[in-house]
């Protein structure tokens, strides 16, 4: 038994990811529903990187806070949101595109589709609000991202004043001790959890598979088909980006790939975060910059929701007979950019997401109903294309700081 869990450890991670996937997609085809049975290894996983995700989000800005210039944050957090709004758009050019192309959802009908109870869109006001937690204790509970970041800003800032102060010079010092030891903790926690990753993902994607069987693939299989080589694209463009910031893609990828299956697999950029900021300190990326620019991502850059937005779009404007045109492609641009950053943070943001196009676009909302079938087999690649859209963003920005880059780790480390 020992011999046996030596090699697991000693097997690289991704390794035993893949391993992991593999085997989940066959015992959830051969079981179906049966394969429920391992959800709570699945559920297991999810609750210990959430477990992880406050701690990794506070220390981590803090601590890279302290270790960067205060006038290089306003700059970095500019280019940031620039990559993302940027980002988004290219990303629902490119899914209007291909789905234009291959016209899914051309010759169905919505038939007896359940109707969709779609939540309210909170608005882009809510949402900047939201930034600014009432209550620290709350933003923590409610794992309110934005509320997290903006609390690591204002402490990490004050401490950072405390340390270059005449007064409390060495109060300060003490407590940035603190924080980095307790961040340097929750690192080797993660590396502990980092050896169950194959385990849920194993899991999680028999359950899936298993719930979702072959039948609803093979039903809206065109649909699919289209969003998935428009994420694809979309991967293809990230490459061209990291070339032109000459950054080598095959070094990012080596690293990236953990994050983006367990994403894959997990459907939770925001539960895949531990994973996404580990990758970006393998990838010897600026802590400072990592530590705020991927946890707002996890919030506010859905590259991937933005492709489903419109291919979703084309999908229920062919089903009913009534093609896109072209002002209706460029709605969908403006329309889809805003709502993936105004709908940042919500429950069922996917579903507010495609809802508000439709509605501008007056397409049926029974077309959701339809489209919520494949929820899980179409989330699955577009969140794993929203958490590779955050790290490249990450890794081009961290190229133009002009630092040294730190050697990138083994993927075992």
């Amino acid at each position: 038994m020992k011999k046996i869990w030596r090699v697991y450890l000693d097997t690289s991670l991704i390794v035993k990811i893949t391993t992991a996937l593999i085997l989940g997609v066959i015992t959830g085809l051969l079981f179906g529903n049966e394969a429920s049975i391992l959800e709570p290894l699945g559920d297991l996983l999810i609750r210990l990187l959430k477990f992880l995700i406050i701690p990794l989000v506070l220390f981590t800005l803090m601590v890279g806070i302290n270790q960067a210039e205060t006038g290089s944050l306003g700059r970095m957090g500019g280019k940031v949101f620039l990559y993302y709004i940027v980002s988004s758009a290219f990303a629902i050019i490119i899914g209007v595109t291909i789905a234009s192309v291959f016209q899914p959802g051309t010759g169905m009908t919505l038939g007896n589709s359940e109707a969709v109870e779609v939540p309210d869109n909170p608005g882009v006001t809510s949402v900047l609000l939201n930034i600014v937690p009432d209550n620290i204790a709350t933003a923590f509970t409610d794992l309110n991202l934005l509320g997290i970041i903006f609390t690591a800003f204002a402490f990490g800032i004050a401490i950072s004043s405390l340390r270059s102060s005449e007064s409390y010079a060495e109060l300060g010092e003490s407590v940035y001790k603190v924080i980095n030891g307790l961040n340097e903790a929750t690192l080797t926690i993660m590396k502990v959890i980092l050896q169950y990753v194959p385990i849920g993902i194993f899991a999680i994607v028999a359950n899936t598979v298993g719930s979702q069987g072959i039948d609803t693939l093979l039903e809206l299989g065109n649909m699919v088909a289209v969003l998935y080589i428009a994420l694809i694209a979309q991967v293809l463009l990230y490459v061209v980006f990291l070339l032109l910031a000459k950054f080598n893609p095959g070094r990012f990828f080596s690293q990236a790939r953990t994050p983006m299956l367990t994403a894959f697999a997990t459907q939770s950029s925001s539960g895949t975060l531990p994973l996404t900021l580990n990758a970006a300190d393998n990838l010897g990326l600026s802590r400072s910059l990592y530590g705020f620019s991927l946890p707002l991502g996890a919030t506010i850059n859905m590259d991937g929701a933005a492709i489903r937005i419109a291919v979703s779009a084309v999908f229920a404007a062919n089903i009913i007979g009534d093609p896109l045109s072209f002002t209706d492609m460029l709605q969908v641009v403006l329309i889809g950019t805003l709502a993936s950053i105004g709908t940042a943070g919500v429950p069922g943001a996917g579903i507010i997401m495609i809802a508000t196009v439709f509605a501008q676009l007056n397409l049926p909302m029974e077309a959701v109903g339809l489209l919520t079938a494949i929820d899980a087999l179409v989330g699955m690649g577009c969140t794993a294309l929203n958490v590779t859209g955050d790290l490249v963003g990450t890794s081009i920005i961290d190229k133009t700081e002009a630092r040294k880059p730190k050697p990138a780790k083994t993927a075992n480390e």
